[in-house]
């Protein structure tokens, strides 16, 4: 199994981009796929997760409004956009999933199955 990122690079404040999550030896569509993101020193940040049939999303509180979780079940990817894109977006991001259960919660890092290895976010003038 393998989750392969891409999409991270120099974006400017305000901007937008679009991180991918493409797996392979697993099917998305029957998942629970999570977006996270971690600078030197913290913690994985969880902010978005879709499940299967896009039955439940979730933002975290730091990109609610500005982020787009979407999945492409043919190309077995996970999409994350996100706008208005702010220095303190800078950050590793990475995808993970796990088959889904039906329950309304959403793993942590450690709780899911396969993880990505992650690209980078930079977000600079």
């Amino acid at each position: 199994v393998q989750l392969v990122e891409s999409g991270g690079g120099l974006v400017q404040p305000g901007g937008s981009l679009r991180l991918s999550c493409t797996a392979s030896g697993f099917t998305l569509a029957r998942a629970v796929t999570c977006w996270f993101r971690q600078v030197p020193g913290n913690e994985h940040e969880k902010i978005s997760c879709i499940t299967s049939s896009d039955r439940n999303i979730y933002y975290s509180d730091s990109v609610a409004g500005r982020a787009s979780i979407s999945r492409d079940d043919a190309k077995n990817t996970v999409y994350l956009q996100i706008d208005k894109l702010k220095r303190e977006d800078t950050a590793e991001y990475a995808c993970a999933a796990k088959p889904w259960s039906g329950s309304y919660l959403f793993p942590e890092w450690n709780e899911h199955h396969y993880w990505g290895q992650g690209t980078q976010v930079t977000v600079s003038s």
